[in-house]
């Protein structure tokens, strides 16, 4: 049992360094993107900036809105970082713990909940703004999650299993991604909406919401909530390597470091397209996924059964 806590208790540092040290390697990667420096002032080539930000986020009076119900108001962004660290209890390591038999259940189980932080958020701000963004929000996240369980259909049809570590296992000849290159695409742009991250960031639209959900928090709830996103951005990074593009094996070579990779240049594609496409219009973002990735999905999935059903009968 102590032995389960510790390393539970290391890999969420880690995951936490990580979700740092992603966040420069964003605002690096925008800052050469659009031909400028990004940050270079702290230390090393701007290396320490993570850590500059977390302690002056943490060292902030905490902001208390005269009209927000603030029980809720607090938990808000606690209960989403827990979500967004409960899903690396996923990872499928060897070295690993908890061992989950039903992780995709698990999975859609916990990514169910983010609405949930989301909207404590936005409503118990008190704030216009930050109601009608947790609102869009949930839309948003709720549309997509219905086509993302679908596409997830996929991998447990071929594979038969529920296991992250069996289908991981399953890919060693071949990728699940090059026998459904559709799918796997729209597999992509599911976890960019379902992360709320440019070009479908309208949690945060602060062209017109003036931040979104998040405008009344600051110091340690916003730093809470920051971390809960890019959390979730790292971690769908690493479900999209491991269910499409064969988590550790590449070229009949399994490794971890080919693993971490395919979750580095999954992160940084986060990254590159927001770079790269403004933000598209609400009734676009919801059409898309009504209109062309549900219909796609069990357009594909009729196939995807019709040849399993064959396949184990």
């Amino acid at each position: 049992m102590y032995l389960s806590i510790i390393s539970t208790l290391f890999s969420y540092i880690c995951i936490l360094l990580a979700v740092a040290f992603f966040t420069l390697l964003e605002r690096k990667g925008l800052s050469y993107i659009q031909i400028r420096k990004g940050p270079n002032k702290v230390g090393l080539a701007g290396l320490p900036q993570p850590i500059a930000d977390a302690a002056k986020l943490l060292t902030k009076e905490i902001a208390k809105p005269t009209m927000a119900n603030y029980s809720p108001y607090f938990a808000a962004p606690i209960f989403s970082f827990i979500l967004a660290l409960l899903l690396w209890q996923l990872y499928p390591s060897l070295y690993s713990c908890s061992y989950f038999k039903w992780g995709i259940l698990f999975f859609l189980c916990v990514s169910g909940m983010n609405v949930y932080g989301t909207l404590l958020a936005g409503w118990a701000s008190n704030s216009k703004y930050a109601l009608l963004g947790s609102l869009r929000a949930i839309a948003q996240t709720i549309s997509y999650e219905i086509s993302m369980a679908l596409i997830l259909l996929f991998p447990l049809f071929l594979v038969g299993s529920f296991n992250f570590i069996e289908i991981k296992e399953s890919q060693e000849m071949i990728w699940l991604s090059l026998m459904m290159i559709p799918v796997s695409s729209i597999w992509f742009v599911t976890c960019v909406a379902e992360t709320n991250r440019a070009p479908f960031d309208f949690a945060e639209g602060e062209s017109e919401l003036v931040s979104g959900f998040n405008i009344e928090y600051g110091a340690a709830g916003f730093a809470l909530i920051f971390l809960a996103e890019y959390a979730n951005i790292l971690v769908m990074s690493l479900f999209t390597s491991l269910l499409f593009f064969g988590g550790s094996s590449m070229f009949f070579v399994h490794s971890d470091l080919a693993f971490m990779l395919k979750i580095l240049f999954f992160a940084f594609a986060f990254i590159w397209v927001r770079a790269s496409y403004p933000r598209f219009r609400y009734d676009l973002l919801m059409g898309l996924t009504w209109k062309g990735f549900l219909p796609a999905s069990l357009s594909f999935l009729l196939v995807i059964t019709m040849i399993a059903c064959s396949f184990y009968y």
